[in-house]
């Protein structure tokens, strides 16, 4: 609290002045539902004097005093509106903002600069409309921000399917997502192949890979920041849809019309209702009974309510949980096994506005990750006998509790500052267990107690304008993080900014310093739940990176048009892995408490370089985007791979993404994606032989394709360096159409769309395998499986 009053001193001198100014102040909703809408630019026409609304739509500009003075409102996908007021003194103003109802229609109009991408001195930060998401091709129909996500420049896609975000050389768990404020560990349904996030109940989505404002930390490589949909205060409005594999259904509407109202939103899947008529049923007397199972279901909630002009409340919730089961039964045998895992958050937020220039927002958030896994087995040998059994349980979770305040401070037109600070509360528990024949009456024991710790930050920057040509952000972050016994204190530098070369054309450079003190150690590198998230410690230092960003940014406004150009150099210090054949699975009950994760891990260096291009056009008939990437990434452990460096699996040379979304007319859409990545880098055998022992020569026989050492040899696999074996070329493209018709109370949609339209074979994995050719010589082979054919689905939806 001493930093952040010391701030407040310093913010003093901004808005002390010899003439005469005012403030025009408030916050801009959306005309009808009154949602407060975010990026809103507010400007004063033919000047360079506007803003930006915050997330929760208020805004601030201090002028000269004068008669009157005409405000005009932009923001995509909102018609632009002009309103002029009284300059004399302070006024409050809140603005309606229709939105644009005629998707097809291209509005032009005069905007100010901070609403092209030229004009912004953010750089590195991409943005999707929530409704070209949910326009675009998915999988199994199921639309999905965080792929949409992955079709952007400088994110990097992990294996066929999946929704790890892999962004300028950061692995999976150096991305902080963001929900309403509460930070989502683990973002992934069905081992990976869809994200958690419903897109009926998400508002608008954000990514920032490079030149992090200060109000940012705790990760190396990307902010994913989601916001739910407040809930309209006017009327009733639903949503939802029915596909192959899942459902949904949207509900908001006013709980105190015009004061206060709600949203609920609900997905699940049905494969296991559907799979169980075809499965379970033993085809003879005495077979087995198998009976699997899974299913996954999101649940998000929101309420806000208005305590009056300058306070709201906001209660906001995600709980999500993927369960996977399998049971079999005999008459001499019995199994059930279990897979669960997944998150829940909770955010209260209080919005503020102090005065004309000074909003404040706390937030108190709770999140949880959790999975566990479960095996109980049972066999009977002989009626006389006692049943053996066996239990084996594994269980890994992190929860924390935040404390959050952010200032919002306007006080002249050329300074934009934000500052605050949080405090979290880890609690972790990175255990497994595999125990072997044991008594499930019996307890089981973790592998390691919880471990508790304290992360927190304060934080302070400026965005300034000291001339129309040049826009600065400046910023600093000091975190820290108290370990049981070891405590870290890390400064943040971080600073951005544009200069304009030509009308709707700027040069842009940033650096930002990163610290991370929450990792994820994974064997896959998939993102899946067994991953152990664990925090760090007296041994493990918090990983760190430096990334330096330069490029240009171009703004076609006649054609709807941005274009962005970028350069980028990372480097990344601690970064941890586990050390070669370390894994928790399959460790024995005899030294189950006495493995420390720690003990399994390696810390390493890691740095990556490249460049981005992005055309995108966000609205119009025609909208979407062509993003390209050229990148490289390097490791260097000491303890892998002999010491030497080596790409890691996600390391991809060229990544290339067409997005196209055409509207024919208000009732037929089409869309297509394609996509082009160089392989992945992979470790692979480099020879296989049998190896004889001489003192079992006698009984080797040559005719068998695998020796068992009992009879005199053994097989071995010989290596060459670590993930020195490419993989083909990854392509794909997926169609889909829209049939929209509207209807007396409500609008339904059709959609029929098909993934991997030229059933390309893209390799999923790789493994080695050996046929035996007459005179005794054997012939190796590389084999490789790929995951999705040509899947075509058909999906309803319907809005009211």
């Amino acid at each position: 609290m001493k930093l952040i009053a010391i701030i407040l001193c310093c913010l003093i001198p901004f808005s002390v002045s010899g003439q005469q100014r005012i403030t025009i102040s408030g916050v801009v909703k959306e005309k009808g539902s009154q949602e407060l809408l975010a990026g809103v630019n507010v400007y004063i026409p033919g000047t360079s004097t506007g803003i930006a609304t915050n997330n929760y739509g208020f805004y601030s500009l201090t002028l000269p005093a004068a008669d009157s003075v005409t405000i005009s409102c932009s923001l995509v996908g909102y018609e632009t509106i002009q309103q002029t007021v009284s300059a004399r003194n302070n006024t409050q103003l809140n603005i309606l903002l229709p939105s644009v109802r005629q998707l097809e229609e291209v509005i032009v109009s005069a905007r100010r600069q901070e609403e092209n991408v030229s004009g912004s001195v953010q750089m590195s930060s991409l943005e999707i409309p929530i409704e070209q998401i949910k326009k675009m091709p998915a999988l199994f129909g199921e639309k999905d921000v965080i792929k949409g996500l992955q079709l952007m420049p400088g994110v990097q896609k992990g294996s066929e399917g999946q929704t790890g975000l892999y962004v300028r050389g950061g692995g999976p768990d150096q991305n902080l997502i963001i929900l309403d404020d509460a930070v989502v560990y683990n973002a992934s349904h069905l081992f990976g192949f869809f994200s958690v996030f419903n897109s009926d109940a998400i508002r608008n989505v954000e990514l920032t890979k490079g030149g992090f404002p200060a109000r940012y930390g705790g990760r190396l490589s990307s902010v994913v920041e989601l916001n739910m949909k407040e809930g309209s205060k006017d009327k009733m409005h639903g949503e939802g849809g029915i596909g192959l594999i899942a459902s949904r259904f949207t509900l908001e509407g006013p709980l105190s019309k015009g004061k206060s109202s709600f949203l609920i939103s609900g997905r699940r899947t049905y494969i296991d209702v559907l799979a169980a008529p075809f499965l379970g049923k033993p085809q003879k007397p005495g077979q087995s009974k198998v009976r699997p199972g899974y299913y996954f279901y999101d649940l998000n909630a929101k309420i806000n309510y208005d305590l009056g002009p300058k306070d709201k409340l906001y209660l906001s919730g995600y709980l999500g949980q993927d369960k996977f089961y399998i049971k079999e039964k005999r008459d001499d045998f019995q199994m059930r096994a279990g897979l669960d895992w997944g998150n829940a958050t909770a955010t209260m937020r209080w919005n503020h506005i102090l005065n004309s220039k000074l909003f404040v927002n706390t937030s108190l958030v709770f999140t949880n990750f959790n999975f566990a896994t479960t095996s109980y087995t049972k066999e009977s040998f002989d009626k006389e006998q006692k049943p053996t059994e066996s239990n084996m349980r594994y269980d890994s979770h992190i929860r924390d509790f935040s404390l959050k305040v952010d200032f919002d401070y306007y006080p002249t037109a050329s300074h934009s500052i934000k500052f605050g600070g949080q405090a979290t509360l880890h609690r972790s528990v990175p255990s497994a267990i595999a125990i072997e024949g044991f008594n499930s009456e019996q307890a089981i024991n973790p592998v390691e107690k919880p471990v508790r710790s304290l992360e927190s930050a304060v934080y302070v920057e400026d965005t300034w304008q000291p001339f129309d040509a040049l826009k600065m952000d400046l910023g600093f972050r000091l975190s820290h993080f108290q370990s049981e016994k070891k405590s870290y204190i890390n400064p943040e530098p971080r600073f951005s900014a544009a200069l304009k070369l030509a009308p709707d054309f700027s040069a842009k450079v940033s650096y930002a310093r990163m610290n991370q003190y929450v990792h994820l150690l994974s064997n896959t590198g998939m993102g899946l739940p067994t991953d152990l998230w664990v925090t760090s410690t007296d041994q493990i230092a918090p990983q760190q990176s430096s990334q330096i960003a330069f490029g240009f940014a171009k703004d076609l406004p006649s054609r709807g048009l941005t274009f962005t150009l970028e350069g980028f150099y990372k480097n990344m210090d601690n970064i941890l892995s586990y050390k070669e054949g370390a894994t928790f699975l399959g460790i024995s009950g005899e030294n189950a408490n006495d493995v420390r994760w720690q003990d399994n891990v390696t810390v390493g260096n890691g740095w990556s370089y490249g460049s981005e291009f992005l055309l995108q056009k966000k609205r119009g008939k025609l909208s979407g985007w062509i993003g390209y990437t050229l990148s490289w990434i390097y490791w260097k452990f000491p303890e892998l791979n002999n010491g030497q460096i080596f790409h890691p699996r996600y390391d991809r040379r060229h990544d290339l993404s067409l997005v196209g979304i055409y509207e024919f007319n208000k009732r037929v859409s089409l869309s297509a994606n394609w996509v082009y990545g160089t392989g992945n880098a992979l470790t692979i055998p480099a020879a296989t032989y049998d190896a004889i022992d001489n003192s079992f020569f006698s009984s080797y026989n040559p005719d068998e394709h695998f020796l068992n050492s009992t009879k005199g040899g053994y097989r071995v696999t010989e290596y060459k360096g670590k993930n020195d074996f490419r993989a083909e070329a990854f392509h794909r493209m997926d169609l889909a159409v829209q049939f929209h018709k509207k209807k007396r109370r409500y609008e339904r949609t059709w959609e029929i769309s098909v993934y991997n339209v030229y059933n390309r074979k893209n390799v999923f994995f790789y493994d080695i395998s050996q046929d035996l050719l007459p005179g005794g010589e054997r012939k190796t082979y590389l084999n490789k499986y790929s995951l999705f054919p040509v899947i075509p689905s058909v999906s309803y939806n319907f809005k009211f």
